[in-house]
């Protein structure tokens, strides 16, 4: 075995990996299916939803496979007691306070642990109007999850445009733009990134969202290009 190359024991399968590696990497090395929700491939891990959270040696905490380094000798166990509890707390958490009907994966997860929808009726619910401010895509952060991709993937990660950031603190955090600009005043290039990693339908294209209001042809076409002849009109009276 070289130096660059370390071993542990993940759910008592040996796996040597190499130096560096996430929990997470060494685990889809494994064939150990590990639950993920704010990691995507194409975005750097952010340890943010902590539902892909492992047990490393009975540890105090667990620890987030997506971005914990592989240990030598180590062992790892991804879906015991103390595991599922933790990965079953969070997604009842999540369908208390965001609306998940668009969120495939998550139901198919919380389905999986047995989570309780029921479990926290006091809990706030996110409410926020749909944010239709351009012809391409509509933004419904009832169901945004902070996962935090969209706002990776038009960063460093891929675009770099930068037009999405966070906002506020606490319960009140939410994705929006500097300032709260319109999407086409912002620096916005409308590539499409941002709603091909949301996991949950936060971000939808618009025409997708149009065919589910109803929209006939002709108000497709008007609401698609509204904003780009308001742009024009705009110009045009400078």
């Amino acid at each position: 075995m070289s130096d660059d190359t370390i071993t542990l024991t993940i759910d008592d399968r040996e796996v040597s990996t190499r130096k560096g590696a996430t929990l997470l990497d060494a685990a889809q090395q494994a064939g150990v299916e590990i639950p993920v929700i704010c990691y995507h491939e194409a975005t750097s891990p952010n340890g943010l939803c902590r539902i892909c959270v492992v047990d490393v040696d009975g540890g105090r905490v667990l620890q987030p496979a997506c971005v914990a380094e592989c240990q030598a000798d180590s062992k790892v166990e991804t879906r015991n007691g103390r595991v599922e509890r933790s990965r079953r707390t969070i997604l009842e958490m999540l369908n208390a306070s965001v609306n998940l009907d668009e969120a495939p994966e998550i139901q198919e997860m919380m389905g999986e642990y047995a989570a309780d929808e029921a479990r926290f009726p006091e809990a706030q619910r996110r409410e926020t109007e749909v944010i239709d401010d351009n012809p391409f895509y509509v933004r419904d952060y009832e169901q945004c999850v902070l996962c935090w991709r969209c706002v990776q993937v038009c960063a460093e990660d891929a675009q770099f445009t930068f037009a999405l950031t966070l906002k506020d603190r606490g319960h009140e955090t939410s994705v929006a733009t500097a300032f709260d600009i319109s999407m086409t005043e912002s620096p916005c290039v409308f590539c499409g990134q941002c709603v091909g990693v949301c996991p949950t339908g936060a971000l939808k294209p618009k025409v997708q969202w149009g065919m589910e209001q109803g929209w006939s042809e002709d108000e497709m076409r008007q609401n698609t290009r509204r904003a780009r002849k308001r742009e024009r009109e705009q110009g045009d009276g400078e």
